[in-house]
C-alpha cells in the first residue's frame, strides 16, 4: 500500500526536475529568437549552453547543494534554492542585452544543480522500502513532462503559433507599438519562461512546509562532524565509497554526454540530419518525450518488484538501436520516428532513474547528498566540454551525423556494460540495512 505522505512528498519535490529539464528545453527553443533579439554570434550561443542548467551552472550548483544539504539539511535546500531559480529566471524573462541574459542562464542553472542532490536524497529517505523505486520513477516522470509541455508552450506560443496574437498583444502593452519584430517575437520565449516561474514560486510553497529527512535528523542527533573536510574524507578514505562513486559516475557520464546532446540538439538534429521543419522536429521532440513519461509510468508499478537489471539493460538496448537507426540510414519519415520513439523508451527506462536511484542507496546519510553532488558536477561539467566537441564531430550541416553515431553508441556500450556488471541488488532493503551491509561501523 502506498505511503500518502511520501507520496505527496515526492510530487513536491519532483517539481525540480521538471524545473530542470524545463529550463533546458526552455532555453534551447528559445536561442534562435534571442539570437536574432540581441544580434548574438554562434560563439554567444556556446556560452550560453555552457554555462546553463545543460552543463556547468548545473554543475557548480550540484557541488555547493550537496554539501549544503549535507551539512545543514535536505530542508535548507528546499526553503531557499527555489528563490534563486525564480532570481534567474525572471533575469532572463527581462532580458535586453547579453550580459542579464547570460546572468540569467548561469543562475537558474546554478540552481537546479543545487536541488538536484537533495532532491533525490530527500525522494529515497522519505520512501518506505517498498516503493522507494516507484517514487524516484514519479521524480523522473516530471523530468519528462518539463519538455513535454514547454516544447508544447513554445509551439503555442513561438511566431506563426496559434497563441501568439496573444503574445503580440502582450508585448505592445509590456513595449508599447513601437517594438522590432525581433522584439515581438522573443516575447515567446519570454512568456515560455514565465510559466517556468510560475511553476518555480507554486514548488517553493509546497516545499518549504515539508519536514526534515528522518535519516538527516537522525545523524545530526548523533553529534558527529558533518563539515564538508570531514564528510569528504571519509568518502574517499572508504575504498567501497570510492568504487561506488567510480561506478555510479561512469554509468550515469557515458550516458549523460548522450542525453546531454539529445537535449540541447534534438530538433536541430532532425532539422539538419533529417531535412524537416522546425515545427516537424519540435513536434518529434514532443512525441519522444511523451513516450518517456508514458514507459516511466509503466515502470513505476514494476521497479519495486522485479530486478533492476532487467530495466536497465531493456533501456540501454533501446537507447542503442536509436543510434542504430542512424548507422543503418535515415531514409524517410519513419526511420525518424522510429529515432524519436526508441529514444523516447530509453528515457522512460533511463539510467538516470538507476543512478539517482543507487546513488541515494548506496552511500550512508552522512555524506549522501555530498557524494551525489560531486558525482553531477563531474557528469555535467563534463557534459559541458563534450557539447561543444560534439559540434565539432556533427558538422554544420550534419555531415559527421554517422561518426557522431558511433560515439554515441562507444558511451552507450560502456554504460551497458559497467552497468550489469556493477549493479547492485537494493531491491527490498532499508536504507539502514543497505547502509550496514556495505560499510558496517562507519554508519553507526
Amino acid at each position: 500500500m502506498a505511503n500518502n505522505g511520501s507520496l505527496k512528498s515526492t510530487l513536491a519535490v519532483s517539481l525540480n526536475n521538471y524545473l530542470d529539464a524545463g529550463a533546458i528545453v526552455a532555453g534551447a527553443s528559445g536561442l534562435t529568437l534571442w539570437q536574432n533579439y540581441l544580434g548574438l554570434s554562434e560563439v554567444h550561443l556556446g556560452w550560453l549552453n555552457f554555462i546553463s542548467a545543460n552543463c556547468l551552472g548545473a554543475a557548480i550548483g550540484a557541488i555547493i547543494g550537496g554539501i549544503l544539504a549535507d551539512k545543514y539539511g535536505r530542508k535548507f535546500i528546499f526553503t531557499y534554492n527555489l528563490l534563486v531559480y525564480m532570481t534567474g529566471v525572471l533575469l532572463v524573462m527581462l532580458s535586453v542585452n547579453f550580459p542579464m541574459l547570460l546572468a540569467g542562464f548561469l543562475i537558474t542553472g546554478i540552481s537546479v544543480g543545487v536541488g538536484v542532490p537533495a532532491s533525490w536524497t530527500y525522494i529515497s529517505e522519505s520512501s518506505e522500502v517498498s516503493n522507494r523505486g516507484r517514487n524516484i520513477c514519479i521524480s523522473q516522470m516530471s523530468w519528462g513532462f518539463g519538455p513535454m509541455l514547454i516544447l508544447f508552450l513554445g509551439m503555442l506560443f513561438a511566431p506563426g503559433g496559434y497563441l501568439f496574437s496573444w503574445v503580440e498583444s502582450l508585448a505592445h502593452a509590456v513595449g508599447g507599438d513601437g517594438l522590432t519584430t525581433e522584439a515581438l517575437n522573443v516575447f515567446s520565449s519570454r512568456v515560455v519562461f514565465f510559466s517556468l516561474f510560475v511553476v518555480a514560486f507554486v514548488a517553493w510553497n509546497l516545499q518549504r512546509g515539508l519536514q526534515e529527512s528522518a535519516e538527516f535528523e537522525a545523524q545530526k542527533s548523533q553529534g558527529k562532524k558533518t563539515g564538508l573536510l570531514d564528510n569528504i574524507k571519509v568518502l574517499f578514505q572508504n575504498r567501497i565509497a570510492v568504487k561506488t562513486a567510480l561506478f555510479l559516475a561512469t554509468i550515469y557520464l557515458t550516458w549523460n554526454l548522450v542525453a546531454s546532446v539529445m537535449g540541447f540538439f534534438q530538433p536541430h538534429i532532425y532539422e539538419t540530419a533529417g531535412g524537416v521543419s522546425n515545427e516537424y522536429a519540435n513536434m518529434l521532440a514532443c512525441a519522444g518525450w511523451t513516450f518517456v513519461v508514458g514507459v516511466t509510468f509503466v515502470l513505476s508499478f514494476l521497479i519495486d518488484r522485479l530486478p533492476h537489471k532487467l530495466f536497465y539493460v531493456l533501456g540501454l538496448l533501446a537507447a542503442l538501436a536509436t543510434w542504430g537507426v542512424i548507422i543503418v540510414g535515415v531514409n524517410g519519415m519513419g526511420s525518424l520516428w522510429a529515432f524519436s520513439i526508441l529514444w523516447g523508451i530509453n528515457g522512460g527506462l533511463s539510467v538516470q532513474i538507476f543512478y539517482a536511484l543507487w546513488g541515494s542507496e548506496l552511500f550512508p546519510a552522512k555524506f549522501r547528498a555530498g557524494a551525489q553532488g560531486l558525482m553531477f558536477f563531474a557528469v555535467r561539467g563534463l557534459s559541458a566540454v563534450w557539447g561543444i566537441v560534439f559540434t565539432l564531430i556533427y558538422g554544420e550541416n550534419g555531415e559527421g551525423f554517422t561518426l557522431a553515431a558511433w560515439c554515441m553508441i562507444a558511451l552507450l556500450t560502456i554504460s551497458l556494460v559497467v552497468g550489469v556488471i556493477g549493479a547492485p541488488d537494493t531491491r527490498g532493503k532499508s536504507l539502514e540495512q543497505i547502509t550496514q551491509e556495505r560499510y558496517g561501523e562507519i554508519s553507526k
